[in-house]
């Protein structure tokens, strides 16, 4: 009989593995299981000597627990940061190489399935999050969908919102650089078979857009209530923390907005991110009537209910449930297909042998 194995997938192995379609399932079902437990994203940050800038370590904690799916995840990565000033704005960036890793155990088991390398899992995590969302807040017929951001992230945007509302047929860009928009509104058109136009300036690619999506590195507010039309849909996906404040949403979006979900109202809280907790401190918006994800995924409250509402979804932080659901499924996938490194399980285990004392 085969020894008992931990699968480790490298970037490369886990890319492509799980489908956003996929996904979106899997993440749907973990905010929808009663037994669900996170914890709340952690970072530490500490000071680096560099002399040509100022830069941070940053260690970033997620965990969390998924009972429907048995699993258990915790995501841990160690990266440097810096915070340059370009075209006037402060931007943040991360510098250098950087390691993150998914642990994932089996809960009737307590052992280490798995060691996924976060990078290949982290665009897809946060898309198919924002499709989630969507799924219950966007109208069913929307068509534009404006993005601001050219990046990973804004492309794994593109493609959940697709997942759940195929209805889109154009996307409208705006980056700052006119190149990665004009590549951006290309790639997508010959992936997705969509219309596109790249924009000028931000407000062109918002305006008349039925889904709004803000996918950038920028540190103060570039969308703007005042341009969302009756029906809207806004997504900001800023993780902000006390460290380093930012946002990319402005007061007024949540002011109009008629329904307000977060990922997790505690994370709000705990890095006192901006962008609702400043029209909640200027009383625009009060902390009853914002809401989470899992309450929508599990029908505690309602999605849309009128055509007219503008919605509202701050993704607002990775999750342990998400790398849970997605990474256990790369696993296995990587396992049915021979992807991947395999290592003694017991390499990771303290077998006990009936020893009831405290580990």
């Amino acid at each position: 009989m085969a020894r008992a194995t931990t699968l480790v997938l490298t970037t490369e192995d886990a890319r492509g593995l799980v489908a956003m379609t996929e996904a979106v399932e899997l993440i749907e079902a973990s905010f929808r299981d009663t037994g669900m437990q996170v914890l709340p994203r952690r970072r530490i940050h500490s000071d680096l000597p560099f002399k040509d800038e100022k830069r941070w370590s940053m260690l970033n904690v997620i965990g969390g627990v998924v009972p429907s799916q048995g699993v258990i995840a915790l995501r841990v990565d160690a990266a440097h940061m810096a915070r340059p000033v370009k075209n006037g704005r402060e931007r943040l960036e991360f510098r250098g190489d950087f390691s993150g890793f998914v642990l994932v155990w089996d809960m009737a088991t307590n052992e280490l399935l798995g060691i996924v390398h976060d990078h290949a899992v982290s665009a897809l995590r946060v898309g198919a999050t924002t499709a989630v969302a969507a799924k219950h807040m966007c109208r069913s017929d929307s068509k534009v969908l404006g993005i601001l951001g050219s990046g990973r992230q804004a492309a794994a945007q593109v493609e959940a919102l697709l997942c759940v509302r195929p209805s889109l047929r154009h996307v409208k860009v705006f980056s700052p650089s006119a190149e990665n928009r004009r590549r951006f509104a290309e790639q997508m058109k010959e992936r997705f078979s969509l219309e596109t136009t790249p924009c000028e300036n931000a407000e062109q690619a918002i305006r008349g857009s039925d889904v709004c999506v803000a996918a950038t590195n920028a540190t103060d507010s570039i969308l703007f209530g005042k341009w969302l039309a009756p029906g809207a849909h806004v997504v900001g996906m800023k993780s902000s923390t006390r460290f380093y404040p930012q946002r990319e949403l402005d007061d007024e979006c949540a002011r109009v907005a008629d329904l307000i979900v977060v990922n997790l109202k505690e994370q709000l809280e705990i890095d006192d991110q901006a962008e609702l907790m400043e029209p909640v401190r200027k009383g625009l918006v009060s902390m009853e009537a914002i809401h989470e994800l899992a309450d929508l995924c599990s029908g505690r409250i309602a999605g849309r209910t009128n055509e007219r509402q503008i919605t509202y979804h701050n993704n607002n932080g990775g999750m342990g449930n998400q790398f849970a659901a997605v990474c256990k499924r790369a696993i296995d996938v990587a396992r049915e297909r021979g992807v991947g490194t395999e290592l003694p399980m017991d390499l990771f285990m303290t077998r006990r042998h009936g020893d009831a004392s405290a580990p």
